[in-house]
């Protein structure tokens, strides 16, 4: 290994390392890939996106059965949850897409070494040396150039630790049963996530949010929309609160918190979900070698993730001023490897990066919110369409929320599109294309929509901008 030298080395398994690294084997590159466990795939498909979206996908069909005569099925109207089950089809499609990582490493011809990496320093005539340390056993992976996609790690409130009543997104996914209450503190898209699948199955869901709205990154009417959706669901909603103590109890937790009018209450429940966002894993990484100097621990870099070491890049949810998503880190990997092949790249635009958020009912924005866009200096038209206008909608019974677009007024550019409501997380895809291609709403109102479909909302949408939308 240490007489090999590849074209380049990649520190971190998850979709930001794993994606560049697939697609550097696809140009020719020769890559390794260095992970430090046993498996690829990282937070996203172990322990974050795709086992999620699994229990979500089983909260959606419970909720669906718990009123199975109402679409004409009978013999159902007591249905039994089994959360082994639940977890167990988690697990399934987990393992599933890891053993396709697997063969994708091959087929790509991509190197993977197993064990913690770190840089050794700058390139020693033009070659890094890269240290890979598993369970005390050193080896070293040489390469002309380095990319850091090491990934997050949940926060945690000071002063506590993880363990099996005081969850994060690891824990919360192998509980043995399912808890009767639960307390999320955090409403970002982790938090509510988790909230609406606990709600689903039957749990007593209480939200603590520090902020004056959940889901405080999206456009404020969707935040009201969510909050009011929620409230209607059964689930406590606390904004503008903070948490003073968590207290563990013979049946818990207490959570003590201090309202948003200053009275402080306590609450308790079975577990408590700390959901308060991701810390970048870059404490032992090497970087104290080279010329990088994190910025509270992300890693800054220019427009093609170039950091302050040259040769050294940085991808995923270490970049400051990323989104942590992993469809962003993802296609800053494949930015990275074409620029590296020589091939034509085009950086990240940080404006054009949807946002996904998939509870009950599902949110999906991208662009400009409302208010940034007055922000900006833009004149602002507005136009809003609700989901009870849309035929597919009520065929799906799922016709709360809405569909926000924000323009232009001068120009009729779409700024950004926000919508609530039944697959959102899929139909924002064409919003994000709309904003690629600097669509106006003109342009969008005479693009034809198949019928009936959730998307010829989005027709009704922008043409309600011009005050002309036709189902409402």
């Amino acid at each position: 290994m240490a007489d090999t030298i590849y074209d380049l080395v990649v520190i971190g398994g998850g979709p930001a390392g794993y994606t560049c690294a697939i697609r550097a084997g696809q140009y020719g590159l020769k890559t390794a890939l260095v992970e430090s466990t046993d498996k690829l795939g990282g937070t996203c498909l172990h322990v974050g996106c795709i086992p999620t979206k699994a229990m979500l996908f089983s909260a959606e069909i419970w909720d669906h059965l718990k009123h199975a005569d109402k679409y004409g099925i009978d013999g159902v109207s007591q249905p039994k949850l089994n959360w082994k089950n639940v977890i167990a089809r988690k697990n399934e499609i987990t393992l599933k897409h890891t053993k396709g990582l697997d063969f994708l490493m091959k087929k790509n011809k991509v190197t993977v070494v197993n064990g913690y990496g770190r840089l050794t320093g700058p390139a020693k005539e033009g070659v890094f040396s890269v240290e890979v340390d598993k369970a005390g056993k050193k080896e070293t992976v040489k390469a002309k150039k380095v990319v850091l996609a090491t990934g997050s790690d949940a926060r945690m409130l000071p002063g506590y630790k993880a363990d099996s009543t005081i969850l994060t997104n690891v824990e919360v996914l192998s509980i043995d049963q399912l808890p009767k209450s639960l307390v999320v503190i955090g409403s970002g898209a982790v938090g509510v996530e988790f909230a609406s699948i606990f709600k689903s199955f039957g749990t007593d869901v209480t939200i603590i949010e520090a902020l004056p709205r959940i889901v405080p990154a999206e456009d404020e009417d969707v935040s009201k929309e969510l909050l009011r959706l929620f409230k209607k669901r059964g689930i406590d909603v606390h904004i503008s609160a903070k948490v003073d103590k968590i207290e563990k109890t013979k049946e818990g937790v207490n959570i003590h918190f201090t309202k948003s009018d200053g009275k402080g209450e306590v609450k308790s429940a079975e577990k408590v979900l700390v959901a308060v966002g991701r810390a970048p894993r870059t404490t032992d990484v090497g970087l104290d070698k080279t010329k990088i100097t994190p910025d509270r621990g992300f890693i800054v870099t220019n427009e093609w993730m170039e950091t302050a070491e040259p040769g050294v890049y940085a991808v995923g949810d270490i970049v400051a001023g990323l989104p942590q998503l992993a469809h962003v880190g993802s296609m800053a990997g494949l930015v990275v490897a074409a620029k590296l092949a020589g091939k034509y790249a085009r950086a990240v635009n940080r404006g054009r990066i949807p946002g996904c958020t998939y509870c009950d009912p599902q949110i999906g924005s991208v662009g400009l919110t409302e208010a940034k866009a007055k922000e900006a200096g833009y004149q602002v038209k507005v136009g809003k369409f609700p989901f009870v206008g849309n035929s597919k909608a009520t065929i799906l019974d799922s016709h709360d929320g809405f569909i926000k677009v924000v323009s232009d007024a001068k120009y009729g550019e779409i700024l950004g599109v926000h919508i609530i409501g039944p697959n959102a997380t899929e139909l924002i895809a064409e919003c994000v294309t709309a904003l690629e291609l600097e669509a106006t709403v003109e342009e969008m109102m005479f693009t034809i929509h198949a019928h009936p479909t959730l998307s010829e909302s989005l027709l009704d949408a922008f043409s309600s901008v011009e005050g002309m939308a036709i189902n409402v």
